[in-house]
C-alpha cells in the first residue's frame, strides 16, 4: 500500500518505515552511499521523494549559508586538467576563507550516491559538479534541497554553468592544420569514456572531420584511434597510427596528455615534429607550454575560478539570475606545428 505524504515534516523514521528498513541503514544511504547496495540506496532514496524529506529543511536551508563549506565533485581528480581547475577554483575559495572538500567520483554507483546524499547531509554552502552529468530525478532533487550547484562542461537550465563548445574546438583544429597545408590526418581521443562522466571528445572529433570535410578533405578511419587517457595505451594508439603505409603528416589529440604521448613515440621513431609531423593537443595545459606543443585553449584556470565566483555570488544574492558562461576557446601554436 502505498503512504500518503505526512502532513507534518517527515522525519528519518518515517523514510525507515516506508522503506522497509532500518534507521541505521537509512543513515548509511545518507552518509555513506558507497558502502550500500544500489537496490538499498533506490528504496532509500523513493522514500525520500516521496515522503519530501529534507533534514530541518528551513533551519538546514539558513545553517548552510554560513557553513563556509563548497563542496566539489569531480572524477579523475588526479588528471592534469581537473587538478589546474581546482586551482582556480582555491583561488577564489580561499580569499574569501572557504573551505573546499573534495568528492572525487570513480563510478556511477558513487556519482549516483553523492548526488542524491549530498543535498540531505546539509553540510555544504554549496556544490560544484565538474564534468559530470546530472539526470532529470537527480536535478529535481538538488533543486528541491536548496543546494546552490554550478556545473562545469555540462548545461542544465536550472543551475549556473562554465562551459566550451567543443564541437567549434575541433573544428579549430582542424582549420589550423588545413592552413598549414596538411591533407592526411589523423586523431586520437578518448571516445569511451566511463560511464560516469561526459563525452566531450565525441564532439571535438566531429567538429574536426565536419571542417576538414567542408574543406574537401576526408580522414581515413582506421586514422581515428580511441584510446584511454593513461600514457600506456596514448602511445599504443600513436604507434599504430604512425605505422600506417600512409603516415598521417598532422594529428589532433583531444587532449594534450595524448598529444604528448604521440610527441614521445615520433620522437623513439625517428619521426621530426613539425617537419614530418605537425602535433595539436586540446586543453593548455602547464606543461603543454615546457613541452612546447600547439594547442587548444580552454583556459582551464578561468573555468574553475568562475565556477567559484558565480557560486558565491547566488549565495549572497539568491534572487542574482542563473548564468551560462560560454569561454573563449583559442589556438596556442607553439613548436610542434
Amino acid at each position: 500500500m502505498k503512504a500518503t505524504k505526512n502532513p507534518q515534516t517527515p522525519t528519518i523514521y518515517d523514510v525507515a518505515s516506508l522503506a522497509g528498513l532500518s534507521i541505521a541503514t537509512v543513515s548509511r544511504v545518507i552518509n555513506t552511499p558507497d558502502k550500500v547496495q544500489e537496490e538499498t540506496r533506490a528504496k532509500v532514496m523513493a522514500a525520500v521523494d516521496e515522503l519530501g524529506f529534507v533534514p530541518k529543511a528551513e533551519a538546514r536551508a539558513r545553517a548552510l549559508r554560513n557553513s563556509q563549506r563548497i563542496g566539489v565533485l569531480t572524477p579523475f581528480f588526479t588528471a592534469p586538467s581537473f587538478v589546474q581547475r581546482l586551482r582556480g577554483v582555491t583561488s577564489v575559495l580561499a580569499a574569501l576563507h572557504y573551505e573546499m572538500i573534495i568528492y572525487t567520483v570513480d563510478s556511477l554507483s558513487r556519482l549516483k550516491g553523492y548526488l542524491a546524499n549530498l543535498p540531505l547531509k546539509g553540510e555544504l554552502d554549496g556544490l560544484i559538479v565538474m564534468s559530470l552529468p546530472i539526470e532529470q530525478d537527480e536535478m529535481r532533487r538538488l533543486m528541491e534541497s536548496r543546494l546552490e550547484i554550478v556545473s562545469i562542461e555540462t548545461h542544465q537550465d536550472a543551475f549556473s554553468s562554465v562551459e566550451i563548445d567543443d564541437f567549434a574546438g575541433g573544428e579549430m583544429a582542424a582549420n589550423f592544420l588545413l592552413e598549414k597545408g596538411h591533407r592526411c590526418f589523423g586523431f586520437i581521443g578518448d571516445m569511451e569514456p566511463p560511464d560516469y562522466a561526459i563525452q566531450p571528445v565525441a564532439n571535438r572529433l566531429r567538429g574536426f572531420v565536419h571542417r576538414l570535410s567542408a574543406a574537401g578533405v576526408s580522414i581515413d578511419p582506421q586514422a581515428i584511434r580511441t584510446s584511454p587517457y593513461q600514457q600506456e595505451f596514448s602511445r599504443q594508439a600513436a604507434y599504430q597510427l604512425l605505422s600506417m603505409p600512409q603516415r598521417p603528416t598532422a594529428i589532433f589529440a583531444a587532449a594534450d596528455v595524448q598529444a604528448i604521448a604521440v610527441m614521445k613515440v615520433a620522437g623513439d621513431m625517428g619521426i621530426k615534429i613539425p617537419n614530418e609531423l605537425a602535433v595539436i593537443g586540446f586543453d593548455d595545459l602547464e606543461m603543454a607550454d615546457y613541452v612546447g606543443l600547439s594547442t587548444i585553449s580552454q583556459s582551464l584556470d578561468d573555468s574553475g575560478r568562475i565556477a567559484a565566483e558565480l557560486l558565491l555570488s547566488r549565495l549572497d544574492d539568491l534572487d542574482r539570475p542563473i548564468q551560462h558562461v560560454w569561454l573563449p576557446l583559442t589556438v596556442i601554436e607553439r613548436d610542434t606545428t
